[in-house]
């Protein structure tokens, strides 16, 4: 076997243990409450989180445990694909879609004048603004090279980001119900709302199937906004510099596929006996990629990320949310 393959068993055998505790722990809730309360999908990532931070995962773990937080994640994600129909974006066409363009860069203008009020460096205030408002350490990546920023602040804004958006996925379900938001329009809100796609997941997941569905699609067009923005930063560079990063991580293979299958789900062109396995693949691998992420999150990054950045990104997160709420009301969605 492959050594690069074998590297990555222990990691990944650890998100499984992680993720099978977080379904037990489901199960025991239910057993005990009668309901979860807390689903395994956010367990699992309070459990990973809490083992990173109160203990030291072991090094032979860790290319395993990116693996899992970043390409299971992305299989699971193009996998979910297969069970989502187009109905949704068709119902509300081209007004939903320009609303996502617009909410986003108006979050990435409000964040970046939010972070130079708070004397940020321009870098790190690009910086959060991009990974607030369009999908976390991937735009904080994509972004980095183009503007040419420091390590240091990569380090810093990706570190807030994981920690800060375990935070907001737990704290979205209680915003949903306190704004007494319909399945559709919490779906809306997360997807414009939360960092990464993991955390849609995670956050929309135990509201409904029409929360997840349509969390899911606003948040990767969310994702394709990086593109445009990313470009547009080349462009306003008055020395000509920066370093435009590769196609494939502007736009991954994973939104791709998860268009092939929404499109073959749509149209029927989808085999009906796979649905139902596919759906299955698709929530124990998000499962294991939580218990993963969880597990490359240490809460203690808050403590160094520095005051002003985190209240540069939890005021622009705030600014989001309302630009989210206000989106949805203008467009009356119901």
């Amino acid at each position: 076997m492959n050594n690069k393959i074998l590297a990555l068993i222990p990691g990944i055998a650890l998100s499984a243990a992680v993720t099978g505790a977080a379904i037990l722990l489901e199960r025991g809730e239910a057993a005990l409450c009668g309901r979860a309360w807390l689903e395994s999908l956010v367990l699992a990532i309070l459990l990973g989180s809490l083992v990173r931070t109160v203990t030291t995962v072991p090094a032979a773990c860790e290319a395993g445990v990116r693996f899992s937080a970043r390409t299971v994640l992305e299989l699971a994600v193009m996998l979910l694909g297969a069970s989502v129909s187009a109905d949704a974006v068709r119902a509300h066409g081209l007004p939903l879609l320009g609303g996502i363009a617009l909410a986003v860069t108006l979050a990435i203008a409000f964040s970046y004048v939010v972070g130079r009020l708070l004397r940020l460096s321009h870098e790190m205030a690009v910086l959060v603004a991009c990974g607030n408002s369009i999908c976390g350490n991937s735009a904080i990546a994509a972004v980095a090279p183009v503007i040419d920023a420091d390590g240091k602040d990569v380090a810093s804004s990706i570190a807030f980001t994981a920690v800060l958006g375990v935070a907001v996925v737990l704290v979205l379900p209680l915003l949903g119900q306190v704004l007494a938001l319909t399945p559709l329009q919490y779906g809306i809100f997360t997807g414009m709302t939360v960092y990464a796609v993991p955390q849609v997941l995670a956050a929309a997941a135990p509201v409904s199937q029409v929360s997840l569905h349509i969390g899911t699609l606003v948040k990767l067009v969310r994702v394709l906004m990086l593109g445009p923005v990313v470009l547009a930063l080349s462009l306003c560079r008055r020395d000509g510099g920066g370093q435009l990063p590769p196609l494939a991580r502007l736009v991954p293979w994973f939104i791709s596929g998860f268009l092939v299958l929404m499109t073959l789900r749509s149209t029927g062109a989808l085999p009906a006996a796979l649905l139902e396995p596919v759906h299955a693949a698709s929530g124990w691998l998000t499962s294991m990629s939580m218990a993963a992420l969880g597990l490359g999150v240490d809460a203690r990054a808050v403590l160094r990320a520095g005051g002003k950045v985190t209240a540069a990104v939890v005021v622009s997160l705030a600014g989001l949310a309302l630009i989210s709420w206000g989106l949805i009301a203008l467009l009356g969605l119901k």
